[in-house]
């Protein structure tokens, strides 16, 4: 029954028999490309978007055409250090935190929709 647990032999030391030791330097190697990758491919791609966004928040102004991450379009009436009120329709107005604004939309734009 050493159908799940296969047979192990030991190996025969002597002649006739060369081993290769496995170098820990080429695994160090291998950490190292793979950190590589993930800097590259994931680390400063995000870090760059996060400091878009922050460029972003601190331009924020009066009478910016913007978007929420819930998706409401307005445009802000009044910007504070970590809040920003929002008028979303006439006589409408919501206060939201500066993070959760995506993106400034042209002038203009709200009288399009």
């Amino acid at each position: 029954m050493s159908f799940f647990i296969p047979n192990v032999y030991a190996a025969a030391s002597g002649a006739g028999t060369t081993q290769q030791q496995g170098g820990g330097f080429d695994f160090i190697i291998l950490l190292a490309i793979m950190f590589a990758v993930m800097y590259f491919m994931i680390i400063r791609p995000q870090s760059k978007r996060a400091k878009e966004h922050k460029r972003l928040l601190e331009a924020l102004s009066k009478g910016d055409e913007v978007v929420t991450s819930g998706g409401i379009v307005g445009k802000v009436t009044i910007v504070g250090d970590n809040f920003v009120q929002v008028e979303i329709s006439e006589g409408t107005e919501v206060k939201l935190q500066k993070q959760s604004i995506t993106s400034v939309l042209p002038k203009g734009t709200i009288k399009g929709l």
